[in-house]
C-alpha cells in the first residue's frame, strides 16, 4: 500500500504458489470497495482482510467485478452474504451470470472435472439481482466522495472492466493490462505479458483497451495476476501492445502446423524468453517455463480459439 492511498493489495490463495491471484481492497473515510474476489474459498481472506483494515461487515459499499471468470469474481455472491451493504458492480454482459451462475458452473465443471473444479473453485452462490448494479461504459461510483470509473475493456473478454481511480491515480485492470508476475521485476520495472486466454481474445480490442488506459497517464496499474505495476508504465503498455501483434504473428505463422497447439506452446515460450531477457531478468530459460507455464498453456489455448474464430469470419464474408 503506498501512502494514503488506501489501497490494500490482498492474495486470494487461488492458484498454487503465493502472488499468483490478487484483489484490492480501497478505504476512503471508513467506507469500503473490494476489487476482484477470488473464489468461494477467498471468501476468509477477503474478511480477514477487512478485520486487519478495522472495519465491519456493513463498511462496505462495493464489490466490483472485473470481470466473470471465476478466479476474480467466483466468490462474488457468497462474499455479498457477508457484506450487508455491498453492491455488486459488473459488466452487463457479466451480470447475468452471477446472479445465475448455472452456465458458468456447467462449463467450469465440464473443463476442469468435478474433483478439480471443486478444488479449485468450490462452487458459486447466486448475487441476489436486486443487488448487482450493471455497469455502463464510464458509469461512475461514489466511494466516500472517491469516485471510481468503470471502463469497458475488452480484448481479454467481451464482458471485461477496469476501473479508474482519479484519487490515486491508478487503474485496477483485471487481465486488460496483462500479467505480470513481481518475480520477474528487474530494478523496480515490470515485465508484463499479455493474457489471451479461450474463448474471447480479441487483438484490436485489448490494443484499444490498453491505449486508452494509458492515455490517463496513470501511476499504476493493479493487475489480478499480479499487483502494482509502477514505473515508466506508459513504456510497460506500449511494450504490451508490441507483444499483442507479436503473439498474434506466431499464430498466424503455425496456423496450419500439424501440432499446432504445442508449437504454439513452444513459440511463445520462446517469445517470452528473449523478451524477459532482454529485461534483465535472470535465468530466463528457467523461470519463465516455471512461472509462466499456466500461462504459456492458456494463451496458446485463446489463440488458437482466435484463428478458428477469424478463419469463419473469412469463410462467410
Amino acid at each position: 500500500m503506498q501512502p494514503g492511498d488506501g489501497i490494500t493489495l490482498i492474495d486470494t490463495g487461488f492458484g498454487e504458489r503465493p502472488a499468483f491471484c490478487a484483489a484490492y481492497l480501497l478505504v476512503e473515510s471508513g467506507r469500503a470497495a473490494f476489487i476482484d474476489c477470488g473464489t468461494l474459498h477467498s471468501v476468509p481472506t477477503m474478511l480477514a482482510a477487512l478485520d486487519a483494515a478495522g472495519l465491519a461487515r456493513d463498511a462496505v459499499d462495493f464489490v466490483v467485478a472485473t470481470h466473470v471468470h471465476l478466479d476474480h469474481a467466483g466468490g462474488a455472491g457468497a462474499l455479498l452474504r457477508e457484506l450487508p451493504a455491498a453492491k455488486l458492480v459488473v459488466h452487463p454482459r457479466g451480470a447475468p451470470h452471477l446472479i445465475d451462475p448455472a452456465k458458468l458452473i456447467a462449463s467450469a465443471r465440464q473443463v476442469y472435472g468435478d474433483a478439480l473444479f471443486e478444488q479449485a473453485y468450490g462452487g458459486l452462490v447466486p448475487a441476489p439481482p436486486e443487488r448487482v448494479v450493471e455497469a455502463a461504459d464510464g458509469h461512475v461510483v461514489d466511494l466516500a466522495g472517491r469516485p471510481l470509473l468503470l471502463a469497458h475493456t475488452p480484448g481479454h473478454a467481451l464482458h471485461h472492466l477496469s476501473v479508474w481511480d482519479e484519487r490515486s491515480r491508478t487503474w485496477f485492470t483485471g487481465d486488460s493490462f496483462g500479467i505480470s508476475y513481481r518475480e520477474f521485476d528487474v530494478g523496480g520495472s515490470a515485465f508484463v505479458i499479455p493474457t489471451t486466454s479461450p474463448v474471447q481474445f480479441d487483438p484490436a480490442q485489448m490494443k484499444d483497451s490498453i491505449r486508452r488506459m494509458l492515455a490517463r497517464q496513470p501511476a499504476a496499474c493493479h493487475v489480478t495476476h499480479y499487483g502494482a505495476v509502477r514505473g515508466d508504465v506508459q513504456r510497460v503498455g506500449l511494450r504490451l501492445v508490441e507483444q499483442v501483434d507479436a503473439m498474434v504473428a506466431l499464430a498466424q505463422f503455425l496456423a496450419d502446423a500439424p501440432d499446432r497447439h504445442e508449437a504454439l506452446k513452444q513459440a511463445l515460450t520462446k517469445l517470452y524468453v528473449d523478451r524477459a531477457r532482454i529485461h534483465g531478468v535472470s535465468d530466463p530459460e528457467r523461470t519463465v517455463p516455471e512461472l509462466l507455464a499456466l500461462d504459456i498453456e492458456l494463451n496458446a489455448q485463446g489463440l488458437a480459439v482466435w484463428l478458428e474464430r477469424e478463419r469463419k469470419k473469412a469463410q462467410t464474408a
